[in-house]
């Protein structure tokens, strides 16, 4: 069972700063991709901001410059940075692995239970 667990979400001022991190464990032999997807109330899940094993990012356009990816394939963390938070990015933000489990032999999508950024004055 790919287990992926989250940390560092909160309350920032507009403006402020977080970082997320998650790590996976369990079940898996290999990680192709891991990243963030977002789902604010009302709306559908969207991505923020992935991390290929071999180092390839991918942002959301709405990140501009903003957010920054970064992963440690030897841990199985991914962390996001998140300066210049505007109120439009409060969210709840939730980790994304595409592992290689050992019980199918394929690569499926696992998710965090996710973490609730605030960006309030």
């Amino acid at each position: 069972q790919v287990q992926l667990v989250e940390s560092g979400g909160g309350l920032v001022q507009p403006g402020g700063s977080l970082r997320l991190s998650c790590a996976a464990s369990g079940g898996f032999s290999d990680i192709n991709t891991m990243g963030w997807y977002r789902q604010a109330p009302g709306k559908q899940r969207e991505l923020v901001a992935t991390a290929g094993s071999s180092g390839f990012t991918n942002y959301a356009a709405f990140v501009q410059g903003r957010f920054t990816v970064s992963r440690d394939n030897a841990k199985n963390t991914v962390n996001l940075q998140m300066n210049s938070l505007k109120p439009e990015d409060t969210a709840v933000y939730y980790c994304y692995a595409l592992a290689l489990t050992f019980r199918s032999g394929i690569y499926s999508g696992h998710w965090g239970q996710g973490t609730q950024v605030t960006v309030s004055s």
